[in-house]
Parts: C-alpha cells; structure tokens; sequence
C-alpha cells in the first residue's frame, strides 16, 4: 500500500480521532542502525562541514559513496537493486541521526536521495527503470534530483508549465525547474511534466531525466538564506529528447505519484526537525546554565526555564504524532491527512523553538559559531519546501470539508 489517498481533488470529509490508536515504538535494531549512523557521521562528515558550508556545497558524489557503501542509500530499497529491503520506520529514523550533522544540507540532499527523487521509480517503474537507475542511486555512484517547482510556482504543483510531448519513441522536454536541490551535481532528475492538455490533476507525467542530456542546463546556483552545503539550482530544458520507456508508471499519474512521494518527504523532515530541535533545547540548557547575568545564570530565571519546558513539552506532542504517522504508514493505512498536519506543525515548531532559544544565547546566538543560529535560519526552509505551511492548512481543510466549495458548512 502507498499510504495515501490516491484520489485527486481531495474528497471532502470530516477527520477525527486521528491518534487514537497504535504508535511506533522503536526496537534495538531501528536504535542500532541509528547509532551506527551517528558514528559515520561523526567520523567522516562532521570533520568537514565547517568547509562545506564556507564553500556552500558538499560534494555529493564523494559523501553519497561513503554512505551508499555503508548502506545508508537503500534503507528501505528492494534488496534486489542494492537496498536492505527495510520498512520507511527505518528510513525515518535514519532522517533523525541526519540531524546530527553540523550541516543541516548534508541531510537535506541525502533525503532527496532516498525518499524524495526514488520513491515512485519503486513504486511505479518499469523493471527496466529500476535496474538502471536504482542501484547506482542507492550505491552512492549516482546523485539524485527532483524536478517539481518551477520559477512560476512551487507548491501549486498542478499549474507547472513544463512540457514533455512525445515524438516517436522520444519524449521532448522544455521548460525548466526551480529549487532543485543537488540540483548542480545531480547525475539524473525525476521530473514531472504536463504530458497531455488535460485536466490539471490528470495531464502531468513523471520522468527518469538524465542530467547530461543535451540541452539541459544548469542556469544558475542559488545563494540562499540557510542550508549553505546543500547546492540549489535552476534548471532549463530546451528540446531535451529522452526515450519513450524513461516515464515511470502510466502517462497522467504522475501528479497522484508525486503526491505520494510527498508522505515520505512529510516524514522525513519532520523528523529531522524533531531530532533538531532536541538538539537545540540540549545546547540553550547547557549555555543558559554557564552563562551568567545579574548575579544568577540565565537558566535560573524563572521566564527561561518555562519556556523551555513549554518548548518541550510541545516538541513531545509532535513526536507522537510523528510516531503515530510512521505507524499508520508501515500498517498500510492512508496518511495524507495525519502527515500533513505533522508537516505543518514541525515546520511551525522549528521556527518557534530556534527564535525562543536564539534569544535566550543573546548576542552569541546572532554568531555562526553555535548551534543555535545555524538552526534558526535552516530550518527556515521547513515551513516553505515540501509544501508551505498554507498549502498544508488548505489540504486539511479539504479533508475537514471546510474550504471554499466543499460543500459542508
């Protein structure tokens, strides 16, 4: 099962009791894989970061064969093409040992890598496709972008202007993406494109797109706010010919196929940004208790530590939502409606958390040298990729049966 509901436009519905059920409890083999992580994380990735995020750009290949090699790229990939063959709990708790490393980037290309760009190749791909792009993708040999936003538009999927028509037994691409990260060294691109003149939520198609293709381009790199290791780059096509067989499932599905693989995006960045913001609270702890002002630590004050307990005991609250959406995923359940709410409410958090605890480092928190000020601005990026925050309150009011011409008052 995919774990979401497949049906486009959403069907309106009232959604109650949503956790009232099971909620994934970790066992020792999901906690050994994530302890192995942390190690090769800390051995070969942390070392480096300091000059990656100087240079903003890590180097994909170099980084993706270390952790291809280890296994890390196929968490939950068919055994088959390289993978371990794992359920996505795995995955996700892979996406919780990303958070520590000291640049957010890292993880954030790694997750395009195994939950973003792959998903529908193994869901929906042709057994030719999934010989020829998955396991140089999960050995590391291959870097993975996304093609979806576009300069035009990001999280409104459905007005995407970029085209692929069929001549022959050739598919000719124009148009281009936008935000595309590991856009700059990325070695193949899963693109959607409008495929047909159809309805909006019927023409699109998704697309195995080599990036040395001739006439894709690489038009520009993006200096951003946060997020510095990660390269993020426009990209232009112009009369790109791939073959026929390079469209993954059936011609129109593309933008149901991309919906799902949204769900896994979900989980993944909540769950980096859960295992983030422990991170952050642990640190503001530790400064706020040293630091002192006015004859007492900063920690003593009285404002300090409630809200510090606030931001935890609120950090729990989406964890269990987080646990319950993992479970409800692995069970086969449909959990558009849960991950979207749990997408909503990490980004929300991360954006409360890093500002509270930024002010209470003072003037340190305004340095790059701590941690603190590293998370406020990428995680910045968590309540705008991935769907913003309002296109995520539009698709809960959907289900609710609430938004304009759904016809439930």
């Amino acid at each position: 099962s995919s774990g979401i509901n497949a049906e486009w436009p959403l069907r309106p519905g009232r959604i109650t009791n949503l956790c009232q059920t099971r909620s994934f409890i970790p066992t020792a083999e999901h906690i050994a894989l994530k302890e192995n992580l942390v190690k090769l994380i800390e051995k070969e990735i942390n070392p480096h970061c300091e000059k990656w995020e100087s240079e903003k750009r890590f180097p994909a290949h170099e980084v993706f064969k270390i952790l291809g090699s280890a296994g890390y790229l196929g968490i939950s990939k068919p055994v088959e093409y390289g993978g371990m063959g794992l359920d996505i709990s795995y995955e996700a708790v892979a996406a919780e040992a990303w958070a520590m490393v000291d640049s957010a980037g890292v993880g954030m290309g790694v997750g395009i890598q195994c939950d973003i760009a792959t998903p529908a190749i193994v869901n929906y791909g042709s057994e030719m496709l999934k010989e020829m792009f998955l396991p140089p993708t999960i050995a590391g040999d291959w870097v993975a972008c996304l093609g979806v936003s576009e300069v035009g538009g990001g999280s409104d999927v459905a007005m995407l202007k970029t085209t692929a028509r069929l001549d022959g037994d050739e598919w000719v691409i124009n148009g281009g993406k936008m935000w595309t990260t590991n856009g700059a060294q990325a070695d193949w691109m899963c693109m959607l494109a409008n495929s047909s003149v159809g309805p909006v939520h019927k023409n699109k198609s998704l697309f195995c797109l080599p990036m040395n293709t001739p006439g894709v381009s690489v038009h520009r790199v993006i200096d951003k706010l946060g997020m510095h290791s990660s390269d993020t780059a426009e990209i232009t096509f112009e009369d790109v010919r791939i073959p026929k067989d390079y469209l993954i499932g059936e011609e129109g599905k593309g933008f149901n196929y991309q919906m799902q693989q949204f769900q896994n995006e979900r989980i993944y960045i909540a769950a980096g940004v859960i295992a983030a913001l422990d991170r952050v609270i642990e640190a503001t702890i530790d400064y706020t208790s040293q630091r002192q002002a006015f004859g007492q630590s900063i920690l003593d004050n009285q404002y300090v530590h409630y809200k510090l307990a606030e931001y935890q005991t609120e950090l729990e609250m989406v964890r269990a939502l987080y646990h319950k959406c993992i479970d409800d995923y692995v069970a086969g359940e449909d959990i558009t409606a849960i991950a979207t709410m749990l997408k909503l409410k990490s980004a929300r958090l991360a954006r409360q958390i890093t500002d509270g605890c930024l002010q209470f480092w003072g003037g340190m928190g305004f340095t790059e040298e701590v941690i603190v000020s590293r998370a406020y601005r990428d995680l910045r990026i968590m309540s705008i990729g991935g769907g913003a925050d309002e296109v995520m309150l539009k698709i809960i009011c959907q289900f609710m049966g609430t938004a304009p011409g759904m016809g439930i008052r």
